[in-house]
């Protein structure tokens, strides 16, 4: 198998961008005074199909809310492919910079837009959106001009993403989770949380291999 796992890795191209982060199962609520709690996971049928996704500069998919639908975070798809412009309702969608700080709007059908550049009003309290790259976590607080603030900063309910590379979520990335990729793979007996179909394309195959040594190559 180790063999064979060599030969798959040798035939991915060095620098591929790494797969999109998936929202934690159990870490995936923010929390509006207006609104309640917005799962940020299950979006879609089947659920999770549609949730939120992180990539190194940008988030997309949707937020599920019971009392006000879908909040769209963008397509994935930036007009530059780097970053949304958020100039018009053609390319809009939450950003992300190098020092994790949020900007850009999502979009509520019910509620209007949202907006994750909070920086100028709540900086000097450290209560800015933004993506905190050594817990994978969201915090601090977004604005709705007709829901009002969003909390992502809550110690116990916020949301977190997991890296699709650290198979065994030790917060690691070796070769065990190469290996407890290849058991999930070819026996099925998986990491809580975890299915070997990499692609969520709802079969197992070996595009789902190649998906796995991609994350894995690219790192968390």
């Amino acid at each position: 198998m180790i063999g064979r796992l060599a030969s798959i890795v040798s035939l991915i191209a060095p620098g591929a961008l790494a797969n999109p982060f998936g929202v934690d199962s159990a870490n995936k609520w923010s929390w509006g005074e207006n609104v309640g709690f917005m799962n940020w996971r299950d979006a879609g049928s089947p659920a999770g199909s549609q949730g939120a996704l992180l990539y190194p500069d940008i988030l997309s998919g949707f937020v599920w809310c019971e009392n006000i639908g879908y909040i769209n975070l963008g397509d994935g798809t930036p007009a530059n492919g780097i970053a949304y412009g958020n100039a018009t309702g053609a390319d809009f969608g939450v950003n992300i910079a190098s020092d994790g700080r949020l900007s850009g709007l999502a979009w509520g059908e019910n509620v209007g837009w949202i907006n994750f550049d909070t920086f100028a009003a709540l900086a000097g309290q450290g209560l800015h959106a933004r993506y905190d790259r050594s817990s994978l976590r969201l915090l601090g607080f977004a604005w709705g001009e007709n829901i009002g603030w969003v909390n992502l900063n809550d110690s116990q309910r916020f949301v977190a993403f997991v890296c699709p590379a650290d198979f065994n979520a030790d917060g690691f990335l070796d070769f065990f989770d190469f290996d407890d990729f290849v058991t999930c793979f070819e026996s099925g007996v998986c990491p809580a949380g975890r299915t070997a179909d990499m692609d969520g394309d709802g079969f197992v195959d070996f595009f789902d291999f190649d998906a796995f040594i991609e994350a894995f190559e690219a790192g968390c």
